[in-house]
């Protein structure tokens, strides 16, 4: 099978997408690091956990909603655990799993560093769009989304 190679109108979006997801994702993890010592890992979860009824997510569920590997999120819980921003509870009914739940101080970490995290996505990201691009983006990411969900994630993932 001959290989496709893309046009130079494609490899402009491909490598765009690419460049601006990774310099604009580094810029705000510099800013949550330098202004609250958090980790983007750290926020991710503490976002995550934030926003699951009473504070607390299976564990099983978080990795699925983070679309990370088991080891991964046992190794981020067991360091947000010894900062105390989260903590390890027994799972109802699964004896070998755990819920994460959210500490007092994970939720005042979240609710300090979520208005800068929110100003820098504005800043660098909303703002500059107007509405028309955001709903296309938007669209885009559906489309995109779709078909990984629909074609290439397997069972687990």
């Amino acid at each position: 099978m001959a290989t496709r190679w893309l046009d130079e109108r494609e490899d402009r979006a491909w490598r765009g997408l690419r460049y601006m997801h990774a310099d604009l994702s580094a810029h705000l993890a510099r800013q949550l690091t330098r202004e609250y010592g958090l980790t983007e890992a750290d926020y991710t979860v503490l976002v995550a956990v934030s926003e699951a009824p009473e504070r607390r997510i299976r564990s099983r569920d978080l990795g699925r909603a983070l679309g990370w590997e088991r080891s991964r999120l046992s190794h981020q819980i067991a360091r947000m655990e010894a900062r105390g921003t989260v903590r390890r509870a027994p799972c109802d009914g699964d004896a070998r799993g755990f819920d994460v739940v959210l500490t007092d101080e994970g939720m005042a970490a979240i609710e300090e560093a979520a208005p800068l995290h929110l100003a820098g996505v504005r800043h660098c990201f909303v703002d500059l769009l107007t509405p028309e691009q955001l709903e296309v983006l938007g669209d885009i990411a559906d489309i995109v989304m779709g078909h990984l969900t629909a074609e290439h994630l397997d069972s687990t993932g």
